[in-house]
């Protein structure tokens, strides 16, 4: 298969218990979903080729051999050989480079599991953005990425340093260029992340390299961490409030699409055999557990009392793997008051059945705090959906170019659900915003190209084809073809799709691919100068049919768009 094939060794019937052995793998690895090789062209610079590795969650076992799991620690070296020229980095703490032999050498003191081995070569170059922090680019990227994070690296070290501990992994070094479009979130030492549009929320992604590897069952402490009242001082409640009210509107919007009782809204998910981890990654993993993470924080009463609590859950199990009851057990020793009072049997938010029952949270944070940032957004919506329209009244009443993201985000997410809307509405909020969203993160664009897309407003459809001519991460391709395909547009997403399908990881080349393949029929080419091929639809179509190999398996299906 891609992924390489599995590798049983016999040991020896007189090697002792504990006694070290060594094992030698001779091995050869090309192209696989861990390893992405650009040719010069695919590069912002179009000056060298590029390659780079991303191995999560289960990818890396087709870069090296490896116990791919994060149960599975280990420290690391590699010898990396690399034309004169290229650039070559790792998630390693040490590294040297013999210039004469072109030769890169790299030890990870630390152990980690497989997934957080991580390479990049190109034309690399950087710049120092704080006193133990740098940022790699290629040249014409680099002042770019040094505008976005410069200063803003050590801040956020600092924080999470009085919170959960020293940050024991070294300089800590961003590569930003064409990788990374898919985030493993707790890389170290060189984090590959994508600059320009697609660089949103950056600093809330920082927090995850900052913290020693500790829970790498998936936890709301994802979405626990960033939004710590040290993160956040700068901010305020009312900005915390609203990116949570965005977060928990997200949750419940993929809960109506795949019911309260589906498995997958369970903290803990049984994966069965020959299921992808990647596909049951979704938001309940993420916002159901943030909503427990929380409501735990709320036990102890003083905030501080949880984050003491969190040091020392995180002191006494980095570089190992725990499991939710690891933590619960934790928790209840380390708050001897809290289990005499029975916390986790109080009738309704039982620790068992927030872990094990499917539907939403059993409890929410109160969010009250953040009205002040999220009852502009519910004005603006209601002046825009509000009949007979008033469009002069609704244009005037918000700059949105002075609001925050996730006000934006908010307003769009609103709009979307209120889709389809009537052709006036659209074209007037198209005549409002649409060149202003042009210039905005990828977070913000997506929910506009979503809403062109369900309203079938072509005037604007050439600018979903750019955008997915040029982003390549699954959570900013897949809800759009999804979208396109409900719709009457599925010839105009086959056809970008077969343009586009070279540069796209194999994991969401397959996805997208069973999208197109669902309810395949025959369809005519979409009449309109926003649309345009020289390819016939149906040979599209049969393209697509003949990638997808046969019937669609329901475990192969990934439930987090």
């Amino acid at each position: 298969t891609d992924y390489g094939s599995s590798l049983t060794v016999s040991l020896p019937a007189a090697l002792q218990p504990h006694q070290p052995f060594q094992i030698i793998v001779r091995y050869t690895t090309a192209d696989g979903p861990a390893i992405w090789w650009l040719d010069p062209e695919l590069t912002y610079g179009n000056a060298k080729p590029f390659v780079f590795t991303q191995g999560h969650s289960v990818c890396n076992r087709s870069f090296f051999p490896c116990f791919d799991t994060p149960a599975v620690k280990c420290t690391y070296s590699a010898t990396v050989k690399a034309p004169a020229g290229i650039q070559v980095l790792m998630s390693a703490t040490q590294s040297t480079y013999l210039e004469e032999e072109g030769v890169y050498q790299f030890y990870m003191e630390y152990p980690v599991p497989a997934y957080l081995v991580a390479l990049v070569a190109g034309d690399l170059t950087h710049a120092d953005i704080g006193p133990r922090s740098r940022v790699w680019a290629e040249p014409c990227l680099l002042p770019t990425a040094i505008s976005k994070l410069s200063g803003i690296v050590e801040r956020w070290l600092t924080a999470a340093e009085s919170l959960y501990g020293p940050y024991i992994w070294g300089r800590s070094s961003k590569c930003s260029g064409l990788s990374s479009r898919f985030f493993a979130l707790e890389f170290l030492c060189h984090y590959i992340t994508v600059i320009l549009s697609h660089c949103c929320v950056l600093c809330t992604f920082g927090i995850f390299y900052f913290v020693p590897v500790l829970v790498l069952h998936r936890s709301g402490f994802a979405s626990h961490f960033p939004t710590t009242n040290k993160f956040l001082s700068g901010v305020g409640a009312a900005f915390t409030c609203l990116e949570t009210a965005f977060r928990l509107d997200a949750l419940h919007r993929q809960m109506k699409l795949l019911g309260e009782d589906n498995p997958v809204s369970k903290l803990q998910v049984k994966l069965e055999p020959g299921v992808n981890p990647s596909n049951l990654m979704n938001l309940f993993t993420y916002e159901k557990g943030y909503c427990f993470v929380y409501y735990l924080s709320q036990l102890c009463g003083d905030p501080r009392h949880f984050d003491s609590f969190l040091r020392a859950y995180i002191e006494k199990y980095k570089f190992t793997s725990v499991v939710a009851q690891d933590l619960l057990d934790s928790f209840l020793n380390f708050f001897p008051e809290l289990k005499e009072q029975c916390v986790e049997s109080k009738a309704g938010l039982e620790f068992e059945r927030w872990l094990n029952a499917t539907g939403p949270p059993l409890a929410e944070p109160d969010l009250s705090q953040g009205s002040s940032l999220t009852r502009p957004v519910e004005t603006l919506f209601k002046l825009w959906t509000t009949e007979p329209l008033d469009s002069v009244a609704a244009a005037s009443s918000a700059d949105l170019t002075k609001w925050r993201t996730f006000q934006t985000v908010l307003f769009l997410d609103r709009l979307l659900d209120g889709s389809p809307l009537p052709h006036e509405v659209i074209k007037k909020l198209s005549e409002c915003y649409s060149s202003q969203l042009d210039s905005m993160n990828a977070e913000i664009r997506i929910r506009w190209l979503q809403i062109v897309v369900r309203n079938d407003y072509y005037p604007d459809l050439y600018k979903v084809r750019r955008f997915l001519e040029n982003q390549m991460s699954r959570m900013y391709t897949i809800p759009l073809y999804e979208d396109l395909c409900t719709g009457t547009l599925k010839s105009f997403a086959l056809e970008i799709f077969c343009q586009t399908q070279n540069q796209l990881h194999p994991n969401l080349r397959k996805t997208i691919q069973q999208i197109l393949s669902q309810g395949l029929t025959p369809l005519p080419a979409i009449n309109t100068t926003a649309v345009t091929t020289d390819t016939p639809a149906m040979v599209l179509e049969d393209k697509v049919s003949e990638a997808t190999n046969g019937a669609i398996s329901l475990r192969d299906v990934n439930v987090s768009a």
